[in-house]
């Protein structure tokens, strides 16, 4: 992941899709990302997040709703699945620099009680260090949002993915939003969450000749750590159902 120029050095991801988003992906596995959140009110989902604690989600600033509900453990978020779990937010953590637009466009959500971690709900470990990412590099991008680029589009029920390469791109341009209900979900490459979804070029949100746009994790690693106390937990199976935590 290399850092871009001004206005945009060290906050953004450019890749250019080999999808077109989670427009026209695939149906994810169910339960195959168990570290996915979908975020809600009054009973809708509007973004998505990635829980890196058992008490942590990471997800898009852009999106700054009172009231939220995080609901682990869902593949199918207009069913009452008994897989899942729903949890308010104790207190927002919007990046301090956050300009209400593109840049630090970055936040935590500290919940309200422990997520219960077990065959549908594990955290994702954040990377340690800022790594260099190949050109060409396939990532996956995953989320609950609409099946088509309208306004009158409805969410996708299920869990979506998509396949998304790495592209070199040395300028920012001008941006639209990622498509709608995707915005703060995770970006993950090599089984690591580099980046969290923000936004595309505006010429055409979901044609992949244009490059979508990232939030750069490794950039915050700093301020993830000192608000959190860690850069998330790895899971491991203590049988074939359940799995203990460690704040190692």
């Amino acid at each position: 992941l290399t850092a871009l120029p001004l206005p945009c050095t060290y906050c953004y991801l450019l890749l250019g899709g080999s999808d077109s988003g989670i427009v026209g992906g695939k149906i994810a596995k169910p339960h195959s990302r168990k570290y996915m959140a979908s975020l809600q009110t009054d009973g809708s989902h509007f973004c998505g997040g990635f829980l890196i604690r058992d008490n942590f989600v990471v997800t898009a600033a852009l999106y700054f709703i009172d009231k939220t509900v995080i609901v682990l453990g869902a593949h199918n978020i207009t069913k009452p699945e008994k897989s899942q779990q729903k949890i308010q937010v104790k207190k927002y953590f919007p990046h301090p620099k956050y300009d209400e637009k593109f840049d630090f466009d970055i936040m935590l959500l500290e919940l309200k009680q422990k997520a219960k971690l077990n065959e549908f709900v594990q955290t994702i470990g954040l990377p340690k260090k800022d790594k260099t990412v190949k050109a060409h590099t396939e990532c996956t991008v995953s989320g609950w949002g609409r099946m088509q680029p309208t306004k009158e589009s409805n969410p996708s029920d299920v869990l979506r993915e998509a396949q998304e390469k790495i592209q070199m791109e040395e300028a920012c341009a001008s941006f639209c939003l990622f498509s709608q209900g995707d915005s703060g979900g995770p970006l993950i490459c090599k089984n690591k969450p580099l980046g969290i979804s923000a936004f595309t070029s505006d010429n055409d949100c979901t044609d992949p000749k244009y490059p979508h746009s990232y939030t750069k994790i490794s950039s915050f690693l700093p301020w993830i750590e000192h608000n959190t106390g860690g850069l998330g937990n790895e899971s491991k199976p203590s049988d074939s159902k359940y799995y203990n935590h460690h704040f190692n």
